[in-house]
């Protein structure tokens, strides 16, 4: 019976496109995917977006549109990266789902009259003016550590201290500006320190389903304190409304978080696949063969190897057989990717480009292995590796033996390869074994690096045979004949092991080989004398100007009527990072010592005053500004002036090129605006 297979890569979060992570999580797990089913395995690669949570609950609003309207239209642009990078998932789902509803909520009833299932009362910090409970993530304030301003609500930026958003000094919702009060709430708790749940989760990691490294770290998760308790704590898995997201049943106002219906999104995305190709979805997972696995980041360990597997075994379901951890991926010797700085790696400008999303797909597969390690995109050795193994090695054999072929014998292969010839190509074959060993355990750069050493060995052959030189001496035809039929026969070969990384090519190859689609067994048997098509160049090597364009800085847009141009394009998410205010000016001063500041007093609604220094004094006197209202940047980083500290920016309009256009006019909102309301 063949090898049965459900396999899912970790689900995006639904509110932005497909970053370089993204795209490299879902080729390693569509590299062994494709080497599976070349196998005879049968394979469901299943993937989801990841569409609840409060996030994109709160992005949608800023947009003025629905969540299932904003999931709607990023969903709409994945296809585009998939498609493009060769990633053939048989079924992209949404958690937001009605599959996703039903099993989230079967799943939660399991485990509830299992009795693993606690309500408990607890506080947290409430928003007054948006009427919702906050997130840790949109609470900020001065860290109780170090006392740097606007911290997040669990950990510092800045000294790093991890602590709860109540230790956070004069704390502020980043969604109003509001001081948030703190309130009660009952909360809905899986019991993951119950011994049941410990007594598997230490069995279920240290059975050989994951790596070592993370059988290692998630060990010492279970460390014991001085009194014998167990370190798993337990988990809270409600949120309140308004919250986008599923309902728990019987808990009208209470949501699941995020994290506990979004594993549930691979149950969902397998289901909906196996409805439409008529299987039966309880049946399916109920096959003892059944494996299950996942690919996932090393961000998310803790979810994949605790909750998940705890959720699953304690509803009653399958648990996972494995969990494939990857590294992160950085960028020119481990440089952290930037914009600004060109130093990102945008995978949709990539395509734009034009650049071969089979070099991109090589060049990962060249770094990536079984373990838990970074990788590093190298521009220099990305154009290298390509032009090297992928033009110089590899297609390179073809194309010094097809046009022999063609012109001289008709397209058709010699049916006696020679001595030397089968000596070479039974080297070949007899590595394929070792080949699929490697395949199977994740080590494409290994694997990379073998298919490589074939592909040296062949060349050798090709120059120790020069069919060049065989071509030009009468008498030799034989001998040209059988020397380019053990290349292309050879090309084979390589294409075979190559195709779970290059399924484009391999498809484009086929075709001039004439041969039905290739699988692994194939291996085993010689084309004979067949006869092939005309050759088509296969690839080109890499434009390095096309690389250079992917990691420039944007070009600058056309010079905007203000003078300078338009900056580069922000989504929605950006632009409400900066929180603007309306504040009064109680006060304005010049700065002595100063030509150009203006020391301004603040009114922004706060119950406190404000000083922010301001360059307009050439253009304002102080004393007619007193009085006036204006737009005040509220969530700038307090800045060390010479002259003192200021505490934010007010906003002016100016043209580019002061000559020409003089002037500096500060911004006031209309009558009837007042201190503290926000600008939106």
């Amino acid at each position: 019976m063949p090898r049965q297979l459900f396999v899912t890569t970790a689900l995006p979060y639904a509110n932005g496109p497909f970053h370089i992570g993204h795209i490299m999580e879902y080729i390693q797990a569509d590299i062994w995917v494709r080497f599976q089913r070349l196998r005879g395995a049968e394979v469901q690669f299943v993937c989801a977006d990841d569409a609840h949570g409060a996030p994109i609950m709160i992005a949608a609003e800023k947009a003025g549109q629905t969540p299932q309207q904003f999931v709607a239209a990023i969903a709409a642009g994945r296809r585009r990266y998939l498609d493009g990078f060769h990633i053939a998932f048989d079924h992209w789902h949404s958690t937001d789902a009605p599959e996703n509803h039903a099993l989230a909520r079967e799943i939660y009833l399991a485990l509830r009259k299992n009795e693993l299932i606690d309500v408990r009362v607890v506080e947290q910090f409430y928003d007054p003016d948006k009427g919702m409970f906050l997130p840790d993530r949109f609470i900020k304030g001065e860290c109780p550590n170090c006392g740097a301003p606007d911290q997040y609500g669990d950990n510092c930026e800045v000294c790093g201290a991890v602590y709860a958003p109540t230790d956070l000094k004069r704390p502020y919702s980043a969604l109003s500006g509001a001081t948030p009060v703190l309130r009660s709430s009952e909360h809905f708790f899986f019991r993951l320190s119950d011994p049941r749940c410990v007594e598997f989760l230490e069995a279920w990691t240290q059975d050989g389903r994951l790596q070592p490294e993370v059988a290692n770290k998630v060990r010492e998760w279970f460390k014991r304190d001085e009194a014998g308790q167990p370190g798993l704590g337990d988990w809270d898995i409600s949120r309140e409304a308004p919250y986008f997201g599923i309902e728990i049943p019987d808990a009208p106002g209470k949501y699941f978080y995020v994290w506990l219906d979004a594993p549930v999104g691979y149950l969902a995305a397998l289901k909906a696949r196996l409805d439409a190709i008529g299987v039966d979805f309880d049946a399916y997972l109920a096959q003892p063969e059944l494996e299950q696995v996942h690919f996932i980041g090393k961000d998310i360990v803790t979810f994949h190897t605790l909750f998940w597997p705890a959720m699953l075994k304690f509803s009653g379901r399958k648990v996972p057989d494995r969990v494939h951890v990857h590294g992160f991926l950085t960028v020119n010797d481990g440089e952290k990717m930037s914009k600004s700085r060109g130093t990102g790696l945008s995978p949709l400008r990539y395509l734009e480009l034009g650049l071969d999303p089979q070099w991109l797909r090589y060049y990962l597969a060249a770094k990536l292995n079984g373990h838990v390690e970074d990788i590093d995109f190298n521009a220099q050795d990305f154009v290298a590796r390509v032009d090297a193994d992928l033009v110089g090695k590899y297609v390179n054999i073809a194309s010094r033996a097809a046009g022999f072929l063609h012109k001289r014998f008709g397209g058709r292969l010699s049916g006696d390869l020679g001595v030397e010839g089968r000596a070479l190509l039974d080297g070949l074959r007899a590595q394929a074994d070792a080949l699929a060993a490697l395949y199977e355990a994740r080590e494409f750069g290994k694997a990379m690096r073998e298919v490589m050493a074939l592909a040296d060995r062949v060349n050798a052959y090709v120059d120790q045979h020069k069919p060049w030189e065989l071509a030009r001496q009468a008498g030799l035809d034989a001998a040209l004949h059988d020397v380019c039929s053990v290349c292309i026969e050879a090309f084979r070969l390589l294409t075979l092991y190559l195709k779970p990384v290059l399924p484009a090519l391999a498809a484009q190859v086929e075709a001039f080989l004439r041969v039905e689609p290739l699988h692994w067994a194939d291996h085993q048997r010689a084309l004979g004398a067949h006869a092939i098509g005309e050759y088509r160049h296969l690839m080109q090597r890499v434009d390095a100007q096309r690389l250079d364009a992917l990691f420039a800085a944007p070009p600058a847009p056309a010079a905007a009527p203000g003078g300078e141009p338009i900056a580069a394009e922000i989504g929605v998410d950006e632009f409400f990072k900066t929180d603007l205010r309306v504040a009064r000016i109680v006060g304005a001063e010049r700065v002595p010592g100063s030509t150009k500041l203006l020391r301004l007093t603040l009114d922004a609604g706060e119950g406190r005053h404000r000083t922010v220094f301001s360059g307009i004094a050439a253009h304002h006197a102080p004393e007619q500004l007193v009085g006036r209202l204006t737009v005040l940047v509220a969530n700038l980083a307090p800045r060390k002036m010479k002259f003192g500290v200021s505490e934010g920016m007010v906003l002016a309009a100016s043209h580019a090129d002061e000559a020409a256009e003089p002037g500096v006019h500060l911004l006031e909102p209309g009558p009837g605006a007042r201190p503290g309301q926000r600008v939106r």
